[in-house]
């Protein structure tokens, strides 16, 4: 018999109350499953209405929200009650009528036709890898027929304090002009932290977070927001003020950079992929980071994922870290891809040495990220040389970029080509 915890009665209790609220906190806290069950039991009690999950990556909501969270709400909250599965559109449909659509912002026609509709609930989830404009853009389709309450779902791990979720949600400022709110009633927060849902946690989760690093152990232990550190090395503003909105059209090369996880469990590092390239801007070359694309999963699937991007953005090369996966990044790769032009990479410098001098292109104002590109950034705005480890998102950014560039290589015309004259 499911029972709720305190906070997931609480939250359910500000839904009835506001049109958006945020699920903010740590790992395992029961922040989706609640958000979940609340579609499901909204859908339930209004006959052929429509509801909508988005994420940034399809594949991801696919994969948690679909094949695990559908399931595990149905089966542990409402057993007597059955849903068919459209895996064409990728919708689940009530015996009363009702529809809940799954959708990742990666796939363009797929979200073209998800803003073509109007919905009664959309959840939009872990959005803290969602830019603020998608989420400004989504909630223009959030139009319940009549009767039904409005109600937009957000839920994220905390990211930094300048992502629009914050600033919006807990300091109820506008994102853009940072002045108050004018209803500030619509919009509301609750933190949930794993020691909340402890009773459906595995033994041994709990101290599973407590050993990670001070960074991770505040975000997914303790549900806190990171803060840009003086210390970084890089500043938010080299990236704000050079970002573009849409990839250069001559593009010189596109790389395609893997830092690999060597291990594939819950805990395991991430894949860090960036797909990056050099182009000019009159007589100066310039570079632009067209996406993230950090996998987490089990140590091979990354391969498909690199595979697919090769393709899709007819790279040259793709470039792997090899100090912990040796030739198996290689092999993986080429698993999935037999004329993929590889390049294996190692470390030989510290990480905050192989960064400086990427950093400073960002400070010079010669690298452009394509949109934003919410987690990348927070970790480049905060990381510093004293946290050691570094994230596998930054790690991959700055192994393409070097590549790119010839830095360490002895080939510094593409580095020279950009600074000559200042």
């Amino acid at each position: 018999m499911f029972q709720k915890t305190a906070k997931q009665h609480e939250a359910i209790e500000l839904m009835k109350n506001h049109i958006e609220v945020l699920l903010s906190g740590g790992s395992r806290s029961g922040k989706t499953f609640i958000a979940i069950y609340a579609v499901f039991i909204r859908a339930l009690k209004y006959p052929n209405s429509r509801h909508l999950i988005v994420r940034r990556h399809f594949n991801h909501v696919k994969q948690t929200i679909w094949y695990q969270t559908f399931p595990d709400v149905q089966q542990k909250s409402m057993q007597g009650v059955k849903y068919k599965e459209n895996k064409s559109d990728w919708f689940i449909q009530f015996p009363n009528g009702s529809q809940v659509w799954i959708a990742g912002t990666d796939d363009k026609e797929r979200i073209e036709k998800i803003l073509g509709s109007e919905w009664d609930t959309i959840y939009l989830n872990e959005a803290s890898q969602l830019p603020f404009s998608t989420y400004e853009l989504i909630k223009t389709r959030l139009n319940p027929g009549a009767g039904i309450k409005p109600l937009l779902l957000i839920d994220y791990n905390p990211p930094s304090m300048t992502h629009w979720g914050y600033v919006v949600f807990e300091k109820q400022l506008n994102y853009e002009t940072k002045q108050p709110l004018l209803n500030k009633e619509r919009y509301t927060s609750i933190k949930m932290n794993p020691m909340d849902n402890i009773t459906n946690l595995s033994e041994g989760y709990i101290e599973t977070l407590e050993s990670m690093s001070e960074s991770k152990r505040k975000r997914f232990l303790e549900g806190l927001y990171g803060d840009d550190s003086i210390n970084a090395i890089w500043r938010r503003v080299w990236i704000t003020d050079n970002r573009i909105n849409t990839i250069p059209f001559d593009l010189l090369r596109v790389i395609i950079a893997v830092d690999p996880a060597v291990t594939g469990n819950e805990t395991s590092d991430d894949t860090g992929i960036i797909v990056c390239a050099k182009y000019r801007i009159g007589k100066d070359i310039h570079f632009c980071v067209i996406g993230d694309y950090t996998y987490h999963g089990d140590i091979t699937g990354w391969g498909q994922k690199v595979a697919d991007l090769y393709k899709e953005f007819d790279a040259d090369k793709v470039i792997g870290e090899v100090n912990q996966g040796g030739d198996l990044v290689g092999m993986n790769i080429r698993n999935y891809g037999q004329n993929i032009a590889y390049e294996s990479v190692r470390a030989t410098r510290g990480k905050a040495v192989r960064a400086e001098p990427i950093a400073d292109l960002y400070r010079r104002g010669y690298v452009h990220h394509v949109g934003e590109l919410v987690e990348l950034e927070d970790q480049m705005a905060t990381w510093t040389e004293e946290a050691g480890s570094s994230p596998d998102n930054m790690d991959a950014l700055v192994w393409g970029l070097t590549f790119l560039a010839g830095i360490g290589t002895g080939q510094m015309s593409v580095v020279n080509d950009a600074i000559e004259g200042l």
